[in-house]
């Protein structure tokens, strides 16, 4: 077993393959039949590790914001900062406000 996880792990074309088949599936899209505010997110971040911007765009375009603000998030955590709560609080209310459009585009838009 353990030889297969490094398997796994230690080439990126089976890495990915790996996580493409392992993708955990939306709750409220299972129950509400409807796409959730982060579908797509995971699909999205496969293709950003993969090194495509653009598919990671089309797929989902509030990943890259997301991953920027929880990179911040970890390192005024770790390094603290006069004032970095509002820098913080600013960042989260920016990206929240762009995945809300982000979802009425997709379900009322596109």
């Amino acid at each position: 077993m353990l030889a297969y996880t490094f398997y796994i792990f230690c080439s990126a074309i089976n890495l990915f393959d790996w996580l493409q088949n392992h993708l955990i599936p939306c709750p409220f899209k299972a129950l509400a039949h409807i796409d959730c505010p982060g579908c797509g997110f995971q699909r999205s971040f496969i293709a950003l590790l993969k090194g495509d911007v653009q598919q990671s765009w089309q797929f989902y375009p509030p990943t890259i914001p997301l991953i920027l603000v929880f990179i911040t998030a970890f390192i005024m955590y770790k390094f603290p900062v006069y004032k970095s709560t509002v820098v913080l609080k600013t960042m989260v209310i920016i990206v929240g406000n762009f995945i809300l459009f982000n979802y009425l585009y997709k379900m009322f838009i596109r």
